[in-house]
C-alpha cells in the first residue's frame, strides 16, 4: 500500500487510520505539522511529519558531553527500547513517556534543508555535532524517510566534525558516505550493544536488529576503515550481568574489531523508571522487589551494586583487550556526586567521538589478584 495515501489531513486523529493500533491518537496540533501517516508497514505507528524551523540544539550548559550540537532528526523511536533514557523528552510535546514515545514518532522532514543553512552562517564555529543522543537517527523510519545521508552531507561539506550513534543497522546503507565525509572532516561512530542474549533483546529492545546483526555492523565498519565505539549501556541488574553475559559480550565486541567500549548499569530517569518498572513487574515479577530497593527513589542503582559492577567491567574489559578504553555516564540528575566506582565511567569510547585516537589495550591472560576477589554478585537487596 502506498505510504502517501495513508496520509491524514492536519487535524484528523491520527487513530483513524489505524484502527487495531494500541497507540493512543496523537495530541496535535504539532508546531509545522504537515501530515500525520500511519501504514500497515509499521503497524501500530503514527509518523507526524513536520517541517523543523531549526535542527541543531546547543547542549545545556554544564554538561559532560564530549560536544556542544546535537541534531535529532526523529522525536519517539520505534525501536521501543524499555530502557531507553529519551522517553521524558516526548512528554515536552505533549505525548506520554511510554506507549506514545514508542509509536508517536515525529519526523523533521526538512532537516537536511535547514541544517545546511543554519551550517552556512558566519556565526557557525564548525564544532562537533552528535546526532544519536536523544532518538535513534537509524530506527526503521530513516529507510523510508532517508533524511541522514543529507544531513552527514550537509556537516562534511561544511567542514563540521560529526558523530553517530545508534542501534540501527540501516546505517550500513551509509558507509560509503561515511566514508567520504571522514575524508573531509573527523567523524566518530558508535554502536549501542549491552548483551549477546538474542531472546533477551528481543524482550527489552523489540523495535531493533538483534545483537548479532549489531556485531556484523560493528566488523562492516572496521573493514570500511571506520572508527567504532561501542556504549555497552545498560547493563540489567540479575537479567546481563553474570560473569557469563559480561565475558560473551566483551569477547564478541573483541571479536568483532571495536575501537574501544563502556558499560554501566541501568540508569532509570524519571519517565523511564515508571515504564521500565511496569515491564519487569510484568515479564519477571520476581525480581521487581528487588528493583525497587536495588534503585530506591533515585536514577541509579546502588554504590555498593554500581561498585561491585564496575569491578566486574574492568576485569572483562581487561581480559579481551579494552582495557585502556573509557566509559560513559548519563549525568547524575538525582543532584548527588559520582562516587570512585563510576570514575572509569566519564568519557565516550574510542573510535564514537571525532578526534578520539586510541587503540584497544593489550590483552590480558588470567585472573590478576584484585580481579579475582569479590566475583560473585553481593547479596544486597
Amino acid at each position: 500500500m502506498r505510504w502517501d495515501a495513508q496520509a491524514l489531513e492536519r487535524g484528523d486523529s491520527p487513530a483513524a487510520l489505524s484502527a487495531d493500533s494500541p497507540a493512543a491518537p496523537a495530541l496535535l496540533p504539532l508546531a509545522g505539522l504537515v501530515r500525520s501517516v500511519s501504514t500497515p508497514e509499521f503497524a501500530g505507528i503514527t509518523f507526524h511529519e513536520v517541517t523543523a524551523k531549526s535542527v541543531l540544539n546547543k547542549v545545556v550548559a554544564g554538561s559532560r558531553m564530549p560536544f556542544e550540537w546535537t541534531i535529532n532528526p526523529y522525536r519517539g523511536c520505534s525501536h521501543a527500547c524499555v530502557y531507553c533514557f529519551a522517553r521524558k523528552s516526548h512528554t515536552y510535546l505533549d505525548f506520554d513517556a511510554g506507549l506514545d514515545f514508542d509509536s508517536q514518532v515525529v519526523v523533521k522532514i526538512n532537516a537536511a534543508e535547514i541544517l545546511r543553512k543554519e551550517l552556512a552562517k558566519p556565526s557557525w564555529q564548525h564544532e562537533h555535532v552528535a546526532l544519536g543522543t536523544n532518538t535513534d537517527p537509524y530506527q526503521r523510519a530513516e529507510g523510508r524517510y532517508q533524511l541522514m545521508p543529507g544531513i552527514i552531507g550537509a556537516l562534511a561539506d561544511s567542514g563540521t566534525p560529526l558523530s553517530i550513534l545508534t542501534k540501527g543497522t540501516l546505517l550500513a546503507r551509509d558507509i560509503p558516505l561515511l566514508k567520504h565525509a571522514a575524508a573531509q572532516v573527523p567523524v566518530g561512530v558508535g554502536i549501542s550493544l549491552a548483551m549477546t542474549n538474542e531472546e533477551l533483546s528481543e524482550a527489552v529492545e523489540p523495535g531493533t536488529p538483534g545483537p548479532r546483526a549489531r556485531l556484523k555492523l560493528i566488523s562492516r565498519l572496521r573493514e570500511a576503515g571506520l572508527p567504532c565505539g561501542v556504549m555497552a549501556m545498560p547493563i540489567l541488574p540479575w537479567l546481563s550481568d553474570s560473569d557469563d553475559a559480561l565475558d560473551s559480550l566483551f569477547g564478541a565486541l573483541a571479536a568483532a574489531g571495536a575501537t574501544g567500549v563502556t558499560a554501566g548499569a541501568l540508569y532509570l530517569k524519571p519517565g523511564t523508571r515508571e515504564w521500565f518498572m511496569q515491564w519487569i513487574a510484568r515479564e519477571h515479577p520476581q525480581l521487581a522487589g528487588k528493583y525497587r530497593r536495588l534503585y530506591g527513589s533515585g536514577s541509579y542503582a546502588s554504590k555498593e551494586y554500581r561498585a561491585w559492577l564496575a569491578g566486574r567491567i574492568r576485569y572483562f574489559k581487561g581480559l579481551h583487550g579494552f582495557s585502556g578504553s573509557q566509559g560513559f555516564s548519563h549525568r547524575d540528575l538525582d543532584g548527588g556526586t559520582d562516587d570512585d566506582a563510576r570514575q572509569e565511567e566519564a568519557q565516550y569510547p574510542a573510535g564514537s567521538i571525532p578526534d578520539t585516537a586510541g587503540h584497544a589495550g593489550a590483552r590480558h591472560a588470567g585472573l590478576t589478584s584484585s580481579a579475582q576477589a569479590n566475583t560473585a554478585q553481593p547479596t544486597l537487596f
